[in-house]
């Protein structure tokens, strides 16, 4: 796998991730009712989260057309480290160690299932 390649796999996971972060931004302040669905709909937001995530999509295609899909694939789970980051930073949300703990066994597990 080439570092163009990686990096491509990085940036799609990365675009994940943010796409994660609207979506948790748009649900924080969601009123689940008929009106408040469709106000959802309309949300800035929320249709930001979509062309993200439909941006992710395409460059996950270009991957897979790449890169065989159980080297690329385990790489998804970086999402489990990212999301927490970005939660903490731009939400606020509180982070502790188990969070690098499980990350650090994530990393592990990517390695062990990629590299040969």
């Amino acid at each position: 796998m080439s570092i163009s390649q990686l990096a491509f796999i990085f940036l799609t996971v990365i675009a994940l991730a943010t796409g994660q972060i609207l979506f948790k931004m748009v649900a924080s302040n969601l009123e689940f009712s008929l009106l408040g669905l469709v106000n959802g709909l309309f949300n800035v937001k929320f249709i930001l989260a979509i062309i993200v995530y439909f941006t992710a999509t395409i460059m996950w295609l270009f991957v897979l057309k790449t890169i065989p899909l159980r080297v690329a694939y385990p790489f998804v789970a970086l999402s489990f480290f990212i999301v927490p980051i970005l939660a903490h930073f731009l939400l606020g949300e509180s982070i502790n160690w188990n969070t690098f703990a499980g990350s650090g066994l994530i990393l592990i597990g990517i390695w062990v299932s990629v590299y040969q």
